[in-house]
């Protein structure tokens, strides 16, 4: 948790206004591509929107695409930090899934424009080829901080060598230096939160998010066995005996 000091609550207004205007712009302009189509979505369409000029958005995006497949830039920061500071007796899973849980903790009230986006994205190919290359690249790094988490001094092929936790270094780090455990367990918990998000749109009516994200990764805590077998609530599971 932040000092409660006065820089620090001013630092921390000033990121909530930023945060709140990147969300404005990327808002505005999955709306307007929702309607129009992102190909005939101009930057200006996009800032006036928003109610800011076009010179800002390009302090919050790099280029038109960005504003369609980021919808926080500093979500994956934020994450790799969180894993980074969780207590030492979470297990490695288990810090994961604390910092992903609180950036989704308001998953609930963004349902529509998240819906929107994936409707966006699916009808540009290119957009959502971009917003593939940029989760690879989001999960590499949560890759290096959980190895850097496992073997923060680096001296252990498992972790980084001695590289260390080159996502908020700025180092390059090859993907052979990087174990196999770490790569597979940042996989695991971003298919995890992508599951969890589309069985939850999935729900009539709908169940609480939280408690899927929970479900989900009990499963994967405990190794996902065979679910218990249904008989009143669902189909069931069991394997008929009947020669």
């Amino acid at each position: 948790m932040q000092s409660v000091t006065t820089k620090g609550a001013g630092a921390g207004l000033r990121e909530r206004k930023k945060q709140a205007t990147r969300a404005a712009l990327s808002e505005a302009a999955v709306r307007l591509a929702a309607e129009h189509g992102a190909e005939n979505v101009t930057v200006e369409a996009i800032s006036n929107a928003a109610g800011v000029s076009p010179r800002t958005f390009f302090n919050y995006f790099d280029s038109h695409d960005d504003a369609f497949v980021m919808m926080d830039t500093q979500i994956g920061e934020r994450i790799r930090r969180a894993v980074r500071d969780a207590p030492a007796e979470l297990s490695p899973l288990e810090a994961v899934r604390e910092a992903m849980a609180a950036e989704l903790a308001d998953v609930e009230e963004r349902h529509e424009v998240w819906s929107l986006r994936a409707k966006v994205l699916q009808k540009s190919p290119h957009l959502l080829a971009r917003g593939l290359g940029l989760h690879m690249a989001e999960e590499r790094d949560l890759a290096r901080t959980i190895a850097h988490r496992l073997d923060p001094g680096g001296g252990s092929r498992g972790g980084l060598g001695a590289v260390g936790d080159t996502a908020e270094s700025g180092d390059s780090c090859d993907d052979a230096d990087l174990g196999l455990y770490p790569r597979l367990l940042a996989a695991v918990a971003g298919t995890a939160v992508r599951v969890s998000v589309e069985h939850w749109y999935a729900q009539s009516p709908p169940a609480a998010f939280p408690d899927i994200f929970r479900d989900v990764f009990t499963h994967l805590s405990a190794g996902l066995p065979r679910p218990p077998a249904q008989t009143d609530d669902g189909p069931s599971d069991r394997r008929s005996t009947e020669s």
